[in-house]
């Protein structure tokens, strides 16, 4: 069960993305990346992610001038041992070299394996039939 803070705190920031997290997410969006689906700003465990690939279980997180590399690197290493993999970029990444940054991203896509053998699993039921 998801902690309705959390729940709440993401749905606020979906409304108030960053102006890079919004460049991004308008070439996640509609699964315009290789076909694959994201989610933004989603709880995963007690933390809330930019964006999500539940088919690969991948985090995406653009960082910008507040993050703390210490407690992120804490962050993806916990993640990690849930079964989450977690790509950065920073938002001079992100604003100087979208192309890049999607490369980037697709190409790690492509090398994960699949979380699910249903490539849409729904937020409730997250791969169940």
């Amino acid at each position: 069960m998801q902690d309705a803070h959390l729940v709440d705190r993401a749905k606020r920031l979906r409304r108030a993305m960053t102006p890079f997290e919004a460049k991004l997410w308008r070439h996640l969006s509609n699964s315009q990346l290789g076909g694959y689906k994201f989610r933004r700003q989603h709880v995963i465990n007690f933390c809330i992610v930019d964006f999500f690939c539940p088919q690969k279980a991948l985090i995406v997180e653009v960082d910008g001038d507040t993050h703390d590399p210490a407690r992120d690197a804490i962050r993806d290493q916990v993640n990690q041992h849930l079964g989450y993999a977690t790509i950065r970029f920073t938002n001079s990444d992100v604003g100087k070299n979208i192309g890049g940054v999607l490369e980037r991203l697709l190409s790690t896509l492509d090398a994960l394996p699949e979380r699910w053998p249903h490539p849409d699993p729904s937020p409730e039921g997250e791969g169940k039939q």
